[in-house]
Order: C-alpha cells, then sequence, then structure tokens
C-alpha cells in the first residue's frame, strides 16, 4: 500500500498544473472563440442585410427618379405639341398673313416658351416661307432632309428622330400640318429643337452630373443612341446592347442590376417616354454602393470593439496569470542553441509545480549552455593558432556567393615547412604556424575572415575587395613574415595564392581551386611570391612594383 501511495502522489501533482494550464487556456480560447463567432454572424447577416436593403432602396430610388423624370419629359413634349397645334391653328386662320406678321408671330412664340431654337413655316410644296430666328437663313429654300420630307408627306403631327444636321448639330424637331378652313392642305408648322444647345429640354436634362454616390441619369432615343450623358464624348454613341435600354426600346419600365456596355456593375431604373419612345435611365455604380456598404459595416465594428476587447483582456490576463511560468520557460529553453542566455535570478511562484520545475531547468540550461559554448568555440576555431577552421572559411565564401558580394580569397602555404619540422622539430613548427596566425591578425582587418585550412595552410578573405587589393595585403603578410626571425632566428617565406569572386570562379569550389593553382604557381616559380589566379603579367608587373617601392 505506501508503494501504491508514492506512485500515485507525484501522478496527482504532475497531473494538477496541467489540468489548470489547459482549462485557462480553454476557458481563454473558448471566450475568444464564442465572441469572435459571434461577431462574425453577426457581421455576415448584417452585411448581407444591409446589402439586399440598400440594392432594393438604390433600385427603387432610381425607378422612381426615372418614372418622374420620364413623366416631366411626357409633360413637356405634349406642352411642345400643343404650342405647335396652337400655333398650325393661328396661322390657318390667317393664311394671308403677310411675312412680317408671321415672322413676328413665330418668333415671339419661340422667345416666350424656349421650347425650340428655330420655328420654320413650311408651304405645301416644301418651300420655307418664314424661319424665325432669320439667322438660320433657310427661308425661300426647299426642304433636303428625309426627316422634313416626310412629315411633309405625312400631313399630320410629326416627331422626328434625333439626326446630325448639316451644320454637324444634334437636332430633332417636331411638326403640325396647316390646314384651311376649306380643309385643303396648306403646309406645316415646324419647330427644331438643339438637343445640345440652350432650349428648355437641354436646361432641364442637359446639366447631368454625378451626385456624391456616383448615380447619374442618360437619356437615349428610340433606337438606343445617347442623348444626354455625363460623358459628353459619348453623345450620339449606340448602347442598345445594354440590357435595360433594350428594354426601353421596347417601351417597358423597371429596375435591375446590370452590366453596362464597358463591362462596369449598375444598378439601374428605367422608364420610357410614351410621347417620343425615348429611354430615360438612372443608375448608381455598384461599387459605390459597397463603399457605402463597407463604411457602415466599418462603423458597426467599431461599436462593437470595446466590449470585445474588454471581454478579451479579461480572459487573456487571467489565462496569462496561470501560465506566465511555464511561457517563461519554454521562451528560455527556446533560446538555447540560438543565442546567448541570460539566465535569470530564479523566481518563487505561487504555483508549486511552476517553482520546483523553474528551479530544476535553470539548472540544466546553466550546464547544458556551458556545453554548448565550449562546442562552439571548438567547431569554428582552430585550436592552434586560434584562427577560424575550414568550416568557418566554407560557410562564409557560399554565403557571400549566395548574396552575389564581391570578395577576394588568399591560400597561402609556408613554404618548406616540412624542413623546419624535420629540423627543429613539430613544436618549433607549431610555434611557426602560431607566428603566422598572428601576423595575419596583425595585418588583416578585423571585418575579413583569416583561417587555417589544414597543416601549414593558410586562407584569408577580404570582403569586397578588388584583386589589386588582395594582392597588396598577400604581400604585406608575405614581406612582414620575411623580415621577422621569429622564432627560428631566421627568416621564413610564404607562397601566396590569390583570385576574386566572381572575376575568377563564380562557385566556391572553382574560386578556391584557382587561388590554389596560383598558389602551385607562386611554389612553381621559386616560392616567396605572391601570384593571382590567370593573371600572372598583373602579378609580375605589381611585384616589381614592390620591390622598387
Amino acid at each position: 500500500m505506501p508503494r501504491g501511495q508514492s506512485m500515485l502522489t507525484p501522478r496527482n501533482t504532475t497531473r494538477c498544473p496541467k489540468r489548470k494550464i489547459s482549462l485557462a487556456t480553454l476557458l481563454s480560447g473558448l471566450a475568444a472563440l464564442s465572441v469572435i463567432l459571434t461577431i462574425t454572424i453577426q457581421l455576415i447577416a448584417s452585411y448581407q442585410s444591409k446589402k439586399r436593403a440598400l440594392f432594393d432602396t438604390t433600385l427603387t430610388l432610381n425607378h422612381s427618379n426615372a418614372m418622374k423624370m420620364s413623366l416631366t419629359m411626357d409633360s413637356l413634349f405634349k406642352s411642345m405639341r400643343s404650342s405647335l397645334q396652337y400655333t398650325a391653328g393661328i396661322m390657318a386662320d390667317n393664311r394671308l398673313m403677310n411675312e412680317a406678321s408671321r415672322y413676328e408671330y413665330l418668333e415671339l412664340m419661340r422667345k416666350s416658351s424656349n421650347y425650340f431654337n428655330s420655328i420654320v413655316a413650311v408651304d405645301e410644296t416644301g418651300i420655307v416661307r418664314t424661319t424665325a430666328p432669320q439667322t438660320v437663313g433657310t427661308t425661300g429654300t426647299p426642304l433636303t432632309t428625309d426627316a422634313s420630307k416626310e412629315a411633309l408627306s405625312l400631313r399630320k403631327s410629326y416627331t422626328s428622330k434625333p439626326y446630325i444636321s448639316a451644320s454637324g448639330r444634334l437636332i430633332m424637331f417636331m411638326s403640325e400640318p396647316l390646314f384651311d378652313k376649306d380643309g385643303l392642305y396648306r403646309g406645316m408648322i415646324a419647330g427644331t429643337i438643339y438637343l445640345q444647345e440652350n432650349n428648355i429640354i437641354h436646361t432641364i436634362f442637359g446639366s447631368n452630373n454625378m451626385d456624391e454616390l456616383g448615380t447619374y441619369f442618360f437619356v437615349v432615343s428610340s433606337d438606343g443612341s445617347l442623348l444626354y450623358h455625363p460623358d459628353k464624348s459619348r453623345i450620339g454613341e449606340n448602347v442598345s446592347r445594354n440590357q435595360v435600354v433594350g428594354k426601353t426600346m421596347q417601351g417597358l419600365n423597371g429596375s435591375e442590376q446590370v452590366v453596362s456596355t464597358r463591362g462596369v456593375a449598375l444598378l439601374a431604373g428605367y422608364s420610357t417616354v410614351q410621347e417620343n419612345n425615348w429611354g430615360i435611365v438612372v443608375v448608381s455604380p455598384i461599387e459605390k454602393v459597397y463603399e457605402q456598404l463597407n463604411r457602415d459595416t466599418r462603423l458597426m465594428l467599431i461599436y462593437m470593439l470595446p466590449p470585445f476587447l474588454l471581454l478579451m483582456l479579461s480572459a487573456i490576463w487571467l489565462a496569462r496569470k496561470l501560465a506566465r511560468p511555464f511561457v517563461s520557460l519554454a521562451d528560455l529553453v527556446s533560446k538555447i542553441g540560438k543565442e546567448k542566455v541570460d539566465l535569470p535570478v530564479p523566481q518563487s511562484h505561487w504555483n508549486r509545480e511552476a517553482d520546483l520545475l523553474t528551479r530544476t531547468i535553470m539548472l540544466a540550461v546553466a550546464d547544458i549552455q556551458k556545453r554548448a559554448d565550449q562546442l562552439t568555440q571548438a567547431a569554428v576555431t582552430d585550436p592552434l593558432t586560434g584562427l577560424m577552421n575550414r568550416r568557418t572559411m566554407e560557410d562564409a565564401m557560399n554565403g557571400w556567393i549566395a548574396e552575389q558580394a564581391p570578395f577576394s580569397i588568399i591560400v597561402t602555404d609556408l613554404d618548406k615547412f616540412k624542413s623546419i619540422n624535420d629540423t627543429y622539430g613539430h613544436q618549433a613548427g607549431d610555434e611557426v604556424l602560431k607566428h603566422l596566425a598572428a601576423i595575419m591578425k596583425q595585418l588583416v582587418p578585423v571585418v575579413d575572415i583569416c583561417c587555417r585550412y589544414g597543416g601549414e595552410e593558410f586562407v584569408i578573405l577580404l570582403a569586397g575587395t578588388t584583386v589589386t587589393d588582395a594582392f597588396i595585403v598577400a604581400e604585406r603578410i608575405r614581406l612582414t613574415m620575411e623580415k621577422s626571425h621569429e622564432p627560428l632566428g631566421k627568416p621564413v617565406t610564404l607562397s601566396l595564392g590569390i583570385a576574386h569572386y566572381p572575376s575568377h570562379a563564380l562557385s566556391a569550389e572553382s574560386l578556391f581551386l584557382q587561388a590554389d593553382q596560383a598558389l602551385y604557381e607562386a611554389k612553381k616559380r621559386g616560392r616567396n611570391q605572391t601570384v593571382i589566379a590567370r593573371s600572372y603579367e598583373v602579378s609580375a608587373e605589381l611585384n616589381q612594383t614592390e620591390s622598387r617601392g
């Protein structure tokens, strides 16, 4: 039984902190998840509801505006028709009215109503008898356009389709026949409307601008050509391929979502003018509706954030209070092997298990870090000379080549080093190696890398240098070593080979091979000299310059 109790007790004590931490995490997670889900569902539902409401409201308003405008235009054209009919009656009853009287009457009618830009009286033969204003200059000339000839031949009320006149204007006209008291046809009265110039229609429908939400309207003729549009360059363009324009051409009214002939998604309301079969379309870009919808959604989200944040902060505070010691330990352990870890002073925790675990891990981390420091130092340095080792050299070369950063490599070899070992012993040879390493450390900038490659062979990596710079450094090392009598009491010479990335090679292996071949060439030439890979002429010139200096 005591044995069973001893096994049971640690099992309970080790599970308690896990259960507490898991519960805190679970509670904070559930609280956050429930709030997030609630807000998400509410936002989605509200977004979809407002989207539908905005779309419906926009479609309804656009249709209502299109209907109002079509009724306005319909009433306007009926008034214009009535005005022409009244004038035709006056002119028919006073057939013997002289030219001056007819002109004064037509001019009075034109100026008083601003319905028409010009009014003409045409006899039954198609000759223009009177024109108001006279500046039009058509008096006494025959009718030339197909529409005017058709109106004269029909002998009834007529409204032409918009067309481009000889003067380049977009115009249309309305006409009424003239019958005398005996019922004989005496010609017609025609009022001309310049659709893009000053008149009552242009005043009402020509000042067409977008509002702050991008809503605008346009007017199309019975054949689908644009008569009024905010973009003046599109006047006269045929847009009958537009779905709602096609419906106005069929005399329909309504509202719907549509894509324009230029690929823009729109919410359109449309209506047909009964008097002239024109169509009026009021549109709002869906993009603008979405912008308004997104603004409303952001505003709602702002109102919802404070209580959400308060709840989240409360849950996070409780969870962090429970998990703080374990998070600290996990953070500490995660840094091992990545960086130098400064062990904090162990603190007593209110949680027994956290306190015990903290002290145990602190001791373990201290021991691991000590061993890691020793291994790291041993892994990157040469134990005899204190220089970087071959692995460090290879890592540096590969890193610089990956970054495409130019650099030079100097491969150095002690001349007749075997005879030094044979004559003076290996201990003396080691002293020579350490002496050369000391000279390298002294003459090579600290930002560059000096390595012992193996045996009596050394490598120097000079970042961002040219071949000439590397040659100067190599010669300084060679001459300093030659002039020094330490530690053997006589000079020890060097042979050096230089290569440059990317001038001589594009890979670490090839670059080292180039420098090593240059070193071999220096040995072949008699040792105690520096040779640049594949540039022996330059090397010779620099050697001569150095010797003269």
